[in-house]
């Protein structure tokens, strides 16, 4: 029977250990974001192209991370490549510091696809895209309080940065989550003032919203948790009824599912129009980006035009009351834009998402029938271009859910396909791209079945 794996995959790996090993001496934990990192080293990768991914060893991969969903057209798309070159050499420089027309090109096209979304403001990441939707709502309503779901992650930072995997002894009743730092330095204040909600249970959902109406400033949420456990329709109609009903913002963090269900969303599929709607990854093909788009009421707290500049020494001062400050040197970046428009422009192609979400299916269920003939409880859940396998019988609605997952054997599975050459961070959603080829997919179930033969020790 297999026992360890952590061998396999540094075996081939010696150049990936040697540079974990220099990186640890200069950044904390070698990586510069914790998401980077497994154990027993992460892998460092020296060249990308199409679907494929070379590593400094020069193993090669198909990819199924995509740079944690971003890279929609696969590693190296020529379009995009072009809309940047071609930006730099009209442009004569790389960023302007100055509004540019590209601005208003890509918020035409959000609020063409996007039906929450009336106008729009530029940001570098997903995560200041949420949390500028906060302010936002906080400033609108005049209430400090916000609440979340259970399980959901909308960034590294302190308002929301609870409950996203908390310990089932600690997170309570599931009907009534308790709010759980998951990390070092998070204030009291926040854990106080951050109201943890029990996703796709819409009757406990609604009465905790109605015991703190007088509190809250806006629910946040995740249509698709995690970018693969989908909200139900009736819960989500139910979370717009509730909210429109007590006066509370509705944001919805589409950076994961932007573009990646189809050009309009997870809104668009589900119907729904959230007050503001936070997007990021795909977005900027490949570059650093956010968006926050929503209602026109909202976003004009932004306007500068209303107050004075706090940035401009001596100049006229703002009130508080009178506008919401937010800057950013590099928000609408004329290059990442270029790459951002190019990407949406590939996506408009009459087949793409068709072609792409028939591919994703595809390979979901011959993985199925693989994992059934060995008698391994598996499913994939998910939507659109992203699932994740799951080890367990058991549906999928929510967090606790996933507890019921056998994620020992899932992790030893993924250990063995990056020695295989299948690519995702170990326990990590799979995310598709358009050039994901049939053999791809192919190759994909073989190796699984490779690497479960390997696991459960079958000659």
């Amino acid at each position: 029977m297999f026992q360890s794996n952590h061998e396999l995959v540094s075996d081939k790996m010696i150049g990936s250990a040697n540079l974990f090993s220099k990186a640890k001496s200069v950044i904390p934990g070698g990586v510069s974001a914790n998401i980077k990192y497994f154990s027993p080293h992460p892998i460092f990768m020296e060249k990308g192209k199409g679907s494929r991914l070379i590593d400094v060893d020069g193993n090669e991969y198909i990819d199924y991370l995509l740079c944690y969903g971003a890279l929609l057209l696969g590693h190296g798309h020529p379009d995009i490549a072009s809309a940047v070159n071609n930006q730099f050499s009209l442009a004569g420089t790389h960023v302007f510091g100055s509004p540019h027309r590209l601005e208003i090109e890509m918020a035409n096209k959000l609020i063409l696809y996007f039906p929450g979304i009336e106008m729009v403001r530029f940001t570098n990441s997903g995560l200041e895209a949420t949390l500028l939707a906060i302010r936002i709502a906080q400033a609108y309503t005049g209430k400090t309080t916000i609440a979340k779901f259970e399980g959901h992650y909308h960034g590294g930072y302190n308002e929301v940065l609870l409950s996203v995997n908390p310990d089932i002894n600690e997170a309570g009743n599931e009907k009534k989550p308790n709010p759980i730092p998951e990390s070092k330095g998070i204030s009291p204040y926040h854990v106080e003032n951050t109201i943890i909600l029990p996703f796709n249970d819409i009757e406990s959902t609604g009465e905790i919203l109605r015991q703190h109406k007088d509190d809250i400033a806006a629910v946040i949420i995740e249509p698709v948790q995690g970018g693969f456990i989908p909200a139900e329709k009736e819960f989500m109609d139910g979370l717009r009824k509730v909210t429109k009903e007590l006066g509370i913002i509705l944001i919805f963090d589409e950076v994961k599912t932007g573009f990646r269900l189809t050009l309009g969303g997870a809104q668009s599929i589900y119907g729904i129009e959230p007050d503001l709607t936070a997007l990021g990854k795909v977005l900027g093909g490949g570059f650093p980006i956010g968006a926050i788009g929503g209602l026109r009421d909202l976003m004009e707290t932004m306007d500068p035009s209303k107050g004075g500049d706090i940035l401009s020494a001596g100049g006229n001062a703002p009130k508080k009351e009178d506008v919401l400050f937010h800057s950013g040197t590099y928000n609408g970046h004329p290059i990442v834009l270029a790459a951002g428009l190019a990407t949406i422009r590939v996506l408009e192609g009459e087949n793409v998402y068709p072609e792409l979400l028939q591919k994703t299916q595809a390979l979901r269920l011959n993985l199925e029938k693989l994992y059934d003939s060995y008698d391994i409880p598996m499913q994939t859940v998910g939507r659109g271009s992203i699932f994740n396998i799951v080890h367990t019988n058991h549906r999928i609605r929510n967090y606790r859910d996933l507890l019921k997952a056998d994620m020992t054997l899932r992790r030893k599975i993924d250990d063995v396909l990056l020695k295989l050459g299948i690519y995702t961070k170990p326990l990590n959603r799979y995310s598709m791209s358009i050039v994901h080829t049939e053999e791809d997919c192919k190759e994909t179930v073989r190796m699984h079945e490779k690497a479960i033969r390997i696991v459960k020790g079958i000659q």
